[in-house]
C-alpha cells in the first residue's frame, strides 16, 4: 500500500512525460497525471508481486518464519487469555475467513462493535509501552481490510506482552521474557482505528493495480523462457 515514489514509465506517453518532468505543474498537470499516480506501485511492491508470479509459474511457497512469527503463533492463546483478564471479555480467536473481489483475510477476534488483532510482543525491550509507539502503517493497513471484509467500523491492534516460550528465548536476556511479575494492565497496549471508506477505495485500486502487475510479470517469466 506504500504510495509510488514516481509514475510508472510504462505509463507515460511522450506527452504524459513531458508534463511529469515539469519543475512547477499546474492544477490542470497534476489532474492529468493523477490517474498514472493511481496506477503506479512502489518498488517494494513490484518485488513481493515478482516474487509471488516467480512462485505461480514454478509451484512452490516461500515459507515466513523466525522466532517472533513462532512466539506470536504458540503465544496467541495466552495473550488472548491476558486481554480477556485486563478487559474483562470472554473473546475466543475468530476461525472465520472472509473474502471479497479484491483482499482475504482472517481476524483475531470478531465482535459487531469491533475487531482486535492481537500482536504477542517479543519481549520487554520490544513492547510498546504508549500506544503512539505502537502505531504501525502495515497492521493499520491489515486493520483497514479487516474492517472493509467484515464491515466493522472500528479496529484496534492489541500488543500483549506474555512470557516467551523457553525454547525461543535462546541467549537473550531471561528477565526480558519473564513477564508475570509485571501487572496485567501494564503489558496491554492498544491502538485504535476507525473505518474509512475512501482508503477502502485505495484498497481496491491498488489491489486492482498489483493483479494486473502479477500477470504481467507471469506472462513476462513465461515469455522469456520460450525457446
Amino acid at each position: 500500500m506504500t504510495d509510488a515514489q514516481s509514475i510508472d514509465p510504462a505509463l507515460l506517453t511522450d506527452e504524459l512525460a513531458t508534463i511529469s518532468r515539469k519543475t512547477k505543474k499546474t492544477d490542470e498537470d497534476r489532474a492529468i497525471l493523477a490517474p498514472l499516480w493511481e496506477r503506479s506501485l512502489s518498488a517494494g511492491a513490484k518485488t513481493v508481486i515478482k516474487s509471488l508470479a516467480k512462485q505461480s509459474v514454478y509451484g512452490y511457497d516461500e515459507q515466513i518464519s523466525g522466532k517472533y512469527l513462532d512466539k506470536g503463533i504458540q503465544c496467541e492463546d495466552d495473550s488472548i487469555d491476558l486481554y480477556n483478564a485486563v478487559f474483562f471479555t470472554s473473546h475466543k480467536k475468530n476461525t472465520e475467513r472472509k473474502t471479497n473481489d479484491w483482499i482475504t483475510g482472517e481476524c483475531d477476534i470478531f465482535t459487531p462493535a469491533k475487531i482486535t488483532d492481537i500482536k504477542s510482543s517479543w519481549s520487554l525491550q520490544t513492547f510498546p509501552a504508549l500506544s503512539e509507539d505502537g502505531a504501525d502503517k502495515l497492521y493499520e493497513w491489515q486493520g483497514r481490510a479487516y474492517m472493509m471484509l467484515w464491515a466493522v467500523e472500528k479496529f484496534e491492534i492489541a500488543y500483549c506482552l506474555v512470557n516467551t516460550p523457553d525454547d525461543l528465548i535462546g541467549y537473550e536476556r531471561p528477565e526480558l521474557h519473564y513477564v508475570e511479575h509485571i501487572a496485567p494492565e501494564h503489558r496491554i497496549t492498544t491502538v485504535q482505528y476507525s473505518r474509512d471508506l475512501a482508503l477502502e477505495d485505495k484498497i481496491k485500486n491498488r489491489c486492482t493495480v498489483a493483479n494486473e502487475y502479477l500477470d504481467q510479470m507471469i506472462r513476462r517469466i513465461a515469455n522469456e523462457h520460450t525457446y
